[in-house]
Parts: C-alpha cells; sequence; structure tokens
C-alpha cells in the first residue's frame, strides 16, 4: 500500500467523493484506510453504569484505500506514488512535479546546555541586533539623502537638455 498514516489524501468515490482529509489508520490486510471527517458513521452506544453515558456516536469508517489518491503537499494535486532512491533511502515521490511525499520530522538537537542559558543567550543576540539596527540607521539616512541628491541632479540636466534640444 502506497499510503501512509498522516498522508493528506483525496477521496475518489462514494458519498464522500472530492472530500480531502488525513489518513488517521491503516489496514493494510483489508487494504483499507480511515480519513477524517470521512464515511462517519453513527454508533448507538448503551450507558453501562450510571456515571457513563450513552447516546449516539460519530466515528469515521474506514474505506478501501483504491478510493484515495494522495494529495501532493508541493503541487497541492492529487497524484499517484511513486517511488525512487534518493541519497540512498527508496522514497515516495509525486508522480506529476516529483516532489517527496515522504516528510520527515526534524527532532530537535539534544544539547548539554540548560533551556534556561540557551534562553539567556537569545536575548544577548537579540540586544545585540537591536543595537547594530541603531548603529545603521544613520547610515541609511545618509545614503537616502545622496541618493535624493544625485535624483535632483539628474532631473536638472534633464531640463538643461530638452531646453537645449528646444532651441535647436
Amino acid at each position: 500500500m502506497k499510503i501512509k498514516k498522516g498522508d493528506n489524501v483525496l477521496v475518489l468515490t462514494g458519498k464522500d467523493a472530492k472530500k480531502t482529509g488525513e489518513v488517521i489508520e491503516i489496514d493494510r490486510e483489508n487494504n483499507r484506510v480511515k480519513v477524517a471527517g470521512v464515511n462517519i458513521q453513527a454508533h448507538h452506544k448503551k450507558p453501562r453504569n450510571k456515571d457513563d453515558k450513552g447516546g449516539i456516536l460519530k466515528t469515521e469508517g474506514a474505506i478501501s484505500a483504491s478510493n484515495v489518491l494522495v494529495v501532493c503537499p508541493a503541487c497541492k494535486k492529487a497524484t499517484r506514488v511513486a517511488h525512487a532512491v534518493v541519497d540512498g533511502e527508496k522514497t515516495r515521490v509525486c508522480k506529476k512535479c516529483g516532489a517527496s511525499l515522504d516528510v520527515k520530522a526534524a527532532k530537535p538537537a539534544k544539547s548539554a546546555k540548560s533551556t534556561k542559558t540557551v534562553a539567556k543567550e537569545e536575548v544577548k543576540e537579540a540586544k545585540a541586533a537591536k543595537t547594530t539596527s541603531k548603529t545603521t540607521k544613520p547610515a541609511a539616512k545618509e545614503v537616502k539623502a545622496a541618493t535624493k541628491k544625485t535624483e535632483t541632479k539628474t532631473e536638472k540636466t534633464t531640463k538643461t537638455a530638452t531646453k537645449s534640444s528646444k532651441k535647436a
């Protein structure tokens, strides 16, 4: 099965056709998937004790995996899945745009520093960034003034050039 838990899929057939949702559960033996918000079924629950509440519960039902297509996160289109070897690993690839469908979550690197020291360093860096931005502001004002001077000079030269061309 080319669909994985957490994939965003488009339903092709049935009462929920053209709906998209995230895959919640996969049953590989029966080739079925459960998609969030698709194939909602009502289950009647009887209270088993006085603290338990009964009622009608709505849950997602399984649909055939052949009735869904993976939605590519890059091109946002429903696509078939191809396989390609990237960096020595077999990955799932979008057939339409060639983007990878396997998104691996980046694990945060464990550091020997405590979170307090990291926070203190971030505050110091922010203060340093503020002081450098203050020092660059006067320089930016000088650049703006210089550009205004050059703009006025070019305007004067264009005016004189148009006057001389009118005289000729």
